[in-house]
This record gives C-alpha cells, structure tokens and sequence, in this order.
C-alpha cells in the first residue's frame, strides 16, 4: 500500500420504488441515492484518483487512490452499485452477510456469483451481523468461519477478506481471523490506513446520507478526518457504559425524535 489510503464504507442504495432492506432511521442514515453515489465516483474519476478492492489497495504504491468497500450484501450492490462501478473502472470489495444471502433485499447466491465474475471482490460480514463484541469466543468463532465457509462453498475461492458488523472489534477478533485464514480485517474507525498499519485493524471511513460532494473529497483526501474520529470516540464511550443493545435503542429514538420534529 502506498504511504497512506482512506477506506470508504458504503451500504445499500437508494433507488425509487424500491423497499429498503431495513427502515429504522439508525440503518437509513447510512443509505445513500444512486446519484449521490454516482456523483462521487464521477468525482473520483474526473480528479484522477482510483477506486480499489482492498486486496488491490493493500499491493498499490503509488497515486490517489481510496479502496471502495460495501457493506451486508444488498441486491443494489449488484443491480446499481457494480452497474457505476465499471463505469468508471473502479474495483470494490463486497463484503456479504452470509445468513443474509437469498432474503429479502439482499443477494441471492446467484447474484453474489455474478458479482464475483463482474471482477468484483467478495469478503464477509459475519454470518448473522451480531456485534462481535457482545458474543463469547465460540460465537465469534462462528461468526467468522462458518461465513467464510459458507461464501467459499457459494464462489468457489477463498474469502480473505472481513469487515466487522457495527465496526465492533476486539483482539480475539484479529487473532481468530488469522486462524480462519483471512489476511485482513475491517472495522469503522474513521482513520487513514498508512502502510505501517495492521491489517487486522484496517480502518474506514463512513459515507453517510448527509455526505455532501465537498465532505466527501476531504475524506478521500484524509483531510479532517480526526473530526469524524472524535465523534465516533464519543459514541464508542457511550456504547461501553451502555452496551450496544441500549445504545441503539437511545439512537434509534433520539433519530425519531428528530425526525418528527
């Protein structure tokens, strides 16, 4: 990897008529429209910078480049966002939430194949999107090896890439990974992967609904970024006194609230 490289982190997009996979405003504010997304890989392009799976970012020595990187395996991830992507010439990583496969709003094992063969790569999201951090070793243990089975048994090819649920984390995770044979892991710390980093602690950057063009090219650029952090400080310092469950029930009605006002 060159000095340094933001990781972006996407989710399902938004297209018209179309239901999204879940509806609680914790889940669409994560959610962008196909034209938000298709302006900012415009943007990439026109700038000169590269759009990159992660096994592509973690090899490349030189340019602007981010590595582009979705989340839980929406059917938009196929039908919208990989239809942009090669526009532009961009890879991606895909990371798929193996229980999730075949249900409503998500890939069937059908699509998750085409994606593959589009050129795009496939990683895993867990097997059942539980908070890692909340679950004992033999849970986490599943989380990570029976996923990786399962997408191995779909695609045919090794999975070696993972991103955590939540961006929940903790060392068994990294030590677990490495024993299921995954070469890196993923969580949501909104921090610039420098080529001294770990690979097991790889972190990204969210792009939210509310992202707009010009917060957007700060992020790619690495610019600022100790903003997003702070936040995200102060939210995991609230998950910790919490817990994750009662944390996003007060999120979820704190959005509400401020929805309806």
């Amino acid at each position: 990897m060159k000095t340094e490289m933001v990781f972006l982190m996407y989710h399902e997009l938004e297209l018209p008529a179309r239901p999204l996979c879940r509806a609680e405003p914790g889940y669409v504010r994560y959610v962008l429209t196909v034209a938000n997304f298709q302006a900012e890989m415009g943007w990439l392009r026109t700038a000169g910078w590269r759009g990159l799976s992660v096994s592509e970012a973690l090899t490349f020595d030189g340019g602007n480049a981010v590595a582009i990187t979705f989340d839980d395996g929406s059917e938009t991830d196929l039908t919208s966002a990989a239809t942009i992507l090669k526009e532009h010439g961009f890879g991606a990583t895909f990371y798929a939430t193996a229980g999730f496969i075949g249900t409503q709003g998500y890939m069937s094992r059908a699509q998750l194949r085409q994606l593959k063969e589009s050129g795009f790569e496939i990683g895993s999201h867990s097997m059942t999107h539980r908070y890692l951090s909340d679950l004992d070793d033999a849970g986490v243990h599943e989380e990570l090896f029976e996923s990786k089975h399962r997408l191995e048994e779909i695609l045919g090819e090794a999975i070696r890439h993972f991103s955590c649920p939540g961006g929940r984390y903790d060392r068994r995770v990294a030590a677990l990974a490495r024993e299921a044979g995954y070469v890196s892991v993923a969580n949501s710390r909104a921090r610039v992967n420098l080529r001294s980093s770990d690979c097991y602690a790889l972190g990204r950057v969210a792009i939210m609904r509310e992202t707009n063009l010009a917060d957007f090219q700060n992020i790619c650029a690495g610019r600022e970024l100790w903003k997003i952090e702070l936040r995200d400080s102060i939210r995991s310092a609230a998950k910790r006194v919490l817990g994750n469950r009662l944390y996003d029930s007060v999120r979820e009605r704190a959005l509400l609230r401020s929805r309806s006002g």
